[in-house]
């Protein structure tokens, strides 16, 4: 039997590749609205999109087409919000800060007492709840006890493996490509200290990401800088980028803390990423060695390498990912959940007040959308 499986939300393109890669599960992805795509169609990446930020309407877009599939999976929270409202059961995967700091908890000032039980309730509601890594599967730990690890994460290898013709660039120093935005948040201040350690001589090509916490404040400041650095997040946890660059067989400078080490098939591995400390002499160290040495950059590329294949194999990952669907399913056999007439009233309440509940976010949306089209996409 093969699963169809409809995911809700994806915020990190996950959902996206394992649609593309899996081999023994249906999947139909249907995200939210995304400024410059079709909001109507599903377009040449089969990827659908909501044609409405109002909650009422996508809750009823999914009761429209639910009994086409098995299982749900949603990314939190707007996600599985939707599908706790449709009354679905459905799998939680949380890839990123969602469950650092949780809309329910005591840390987290952005809602209030309703909101926060509300949530808190979406969590609970889910049939499972997936996680990778130390950063994120220990907190949702304390939340969920039956929660599943799964440090395997997809790579789009079709895109980036060791095949990919290098771009023609005229250069006239050893040059790192910086992708991942930058920020304080990602150790910035850590990256300029090492930078005026460093001893080598580089460049810097940096991807200005347009973004609302980025500063134009701070991409000036780097920009200026003679030196410029790599990779990036000293102090943060490894993510897509840096294992992207590994499949190109290209050596990648990323802090690795030694106590964190990943879980795959049940085997802790210690990824090779360097350096080890987040200190800026360190940093400076590891920076120099790459430039200066191409014995110790391809020794570096290997490991990374061989590394990567066994955490984000497309294959591989997929593979897990099907057994957990199965597992889920064989407990869960009907995708509706049961509901209380609590639950019922509740769930009607909240859909029938969201009106007031969308003026708190219509400047920013304005912002992003424009008021033309943020209105049409509010409209009844």
């Amino acid at each position: 039997m093969t699963l169809k499986i409809l995911a809700i939300g994806d915020s990190t393109s996950n959902i996206y590749l394992m649609k593309k890669f899996a081999k023994n599960i249906e999947i139909h992805l249907i995200d939210f609205p995304k400024k410059g795509v079709d909001k109507t169609t599903t377009g040449k990446d089969e990827i659908e999109y909501f044609d409405s930020l109002l909650i009422s309407k996508q809750v009823e877009k999914i009761k429209k087409i639910k009994d086409r599939y098995d299982l749900c999976i949603a990314v939190p929270w707007a996600g599985a919000r939707i599908a706790y409202l449709t009354g679905i059961n459905y799998v939680m995967y949380f890839v990123g800060g969602d469950i650092t700091t949780p809309p329910f908890s005591k840390e987290n000032k952005n809602y209030n007492f309703l909101e926060k039980h509300f949530y808190k309730k979406i969590l609970d509601k889910a049939v499972a709840c997936v996680a990778p890594m130390d950063e994120y599967y220990t907190p949702l730990k304390k939340y969920r006890k039956d929660a599943i690890r799964l440090d395997r994460m997809f790579v789009d290898t079709e895109i980036f493996n060791e095949k990919i013709q290098p771009n023609k660039l005229k250069k006239e120093k050893f040059t790192f490509l910086s992708a991942q935005r930058f920020g304080l948040e990602k150790g910035i201040d850590k990256i300029w200290k090492a930078i005026e350690l460093c001893k080598s001589d580089f460049e810097l090509l940096q991807v200005k990401w347009f973004i609302e916490d980025t500063t134009i404040e701070e991409f000036n400041g780097l920009s200026s800088i003679n030196k410029k650095l790599i990779d990036k997040k000293p102090d943060k946890v490894r993510f897509g980028i840096e294992r992207e660059a590994a499949f190109c067989k290209k050596p990648v400078i990323c802090y690795t803390d030694p106590k964190k080490p990943n879980i795959i098939d049940g085997e802790k591995i210690i990824p090779p990423f360097l350096p080890e400390s987040n200190e800026p002499q360190e940093i400076a160290n590891i920076i120099d060695r790459v430039v200066e040495s191409k014995r110790f950059r391809d020794n570096l590329a290997e490991k990374e390498y061989e590394y990567v294949k066994k955490l984000s194999d497309p294959e591989l990952v997929s593979k897990d990912w099907e057994n957990i669907f199965v597992k889920v399913f064989e407990k869960n056999k009907i995708l509706d959940r049961k509901l209380s007439m609590f639950d019922r009233l509740m769930n009607f309440i909240i859909l029938k007040i969201e009106k007031m509940y969308i003026k708190k976010f219509r400047e920013k949306n304005i912002r992003v959308w424009g008021k033309e089209e943020y209105e049409r996409l509010i409209r009844d």
